[in-house]
């Protein structure tokens, strides 16, 4: 215990005994020096950061490839036959002219409906002639109407005609005439045409 001396107003001294802090004083800083302990005490308990380990870590997202696409095919569009585009002579080739003409010939002259091959001025007389829609089915008529002889023919297009020179056959409602002109018998050129025909025919 301390002692303190003031002095009065009169001059005098006097003792003072310092007073002991109670215990209601005591109880805030007693509370201030708990909660610093326990501070220190969590502050010393607290785990450090855990490294994260390759299991915590996220697995890298691996693009997946697809597989190229290949490009769609275009349905090929089915060409249009010589007779549906009107090409008489897209029907009969110049090969196929001159064999029938057993000749050379002149490259082929459309006109219209008809195609024509005509013979070569220093080799023999011979043309070969080809017509399509109206003007096949108007030459047939015409041979029918003055009376020449048709001969039916068949597996040659729905149906087929043959005479002397001239071949007739309808294939997709379409008719088509080959007319050969050679200074030979007609009994000559008829297996030819029908054979041409045929040919002709099981192409369109």
């Amino acid at each position: 215990m301390t002692r303190t001396r003031t002095r009065t107003r009169s001059g005098r001294r006097t003792d003072r005994r310092a007073r002991p802090l109670s215990a209601v004083a005591m109880a805030p800083l007693a509370l201030v020096a708990v909660l610093a302990l326990q501070g220190c005490d969590a502050i010393q308990n607290q785990d450090p950061d855990p490294t994260p380990t390759a299991s915590d870590l996220p697995s890298p997202t691996v693009p997946v490839e697809e597989p190229p696409q290949e490009p769609a095919e275009s349905p090929s569009e089915p060409s249009a036959s010589p007779v549906a585009a009107g090409d008489p002579c897209g029907i009969v080739s110049q090969e196929e002219a001159e064999t029938l003409a057993d000749s050379k010939l002149n490259p082929a002259a459309p006109l219209d409906e008809t195609c024509t091959y005509t013979g070569l001025a220093s080799g023999p007389s011979a043309q070969v002639e080809v017509y399509v829609g109206d003007s096949a089915r108007s030459y047939l008529d015409a041979e029918r109407g003055i009376g020449h002889e048709l001969s039916p023919l068949s597996g040659i297009g729905e149906e087929a005609y043959l005479e002397d020179g001239s071949v007739f056959f309808r294939t997709s409602e379409q008719w088509i005439s080959i007319r050969l002109v050679r200074s030979v018998p007609p009994t000559e050129t008829r297996k030819p045409l029908e054979d041409l025909a045929r040919t002709v025919a099981a192409r369109l």
